[in-house]
């Protein structure tokens, strides 16, 4: 398991990522990982989480941009002093990779602004070997 963690504009984001045995198939390239993600609001305005960036990239250097709406369906607000949490997950073709990138918030007062999404590390037991 992998932890990573950063503070924007008051907004901390912590990540976990595990490898996932069973959705695996290393055999056939397919290797599945699965990460939670906490977003806390430590300042004193709300915000709406409006759209994701996730750059993703495999052990062999390609990469893969993905954008969105919200988050797992949702774009919740989160409040001065709360937390969001989703889980989600990340197939790739290669043992290891990383994932990095950028939630679009929008602030109380109506302007937008990007916090970062730390970059993590996916790796599964096949790459260490």
């Amino acid at each position: 398991m992998s932890v990573q963690k950063t503070v924007t504009q008051q907004f901390n984001v912590e990540i976990e990522s595990t490898y996932n045995v069973s959705e695996s198939r290393p055999e056939e390239g397919y290797f599945f990982f699965v990460y939670n993600i906490r977003i806390r609001n430590s300042g004193n305005a709300s915000a709406q989480l409006m759209n994701r960036h996730w750059i993703i990239t495999d052990a062999l250097g390609r990469i893969e941009e993905v954008r969105g709406p919200g988050v797992v369906g949702l774009q919740p607000h989160i409040k001065p002093g709360q937390f969001f949490s989703y889980e989600s997950a990340c197939p790739l073709r290669t043992s290891s990779g990383s994932m990095k990138g950028t939630y679009e918030m929008r602030g109380s007062n109506g302007e937008n602004f990007n916090i970062e999404i730390p970059e993590f590390f996916l790796i599964s037991p096949q790459a260490l070997h």
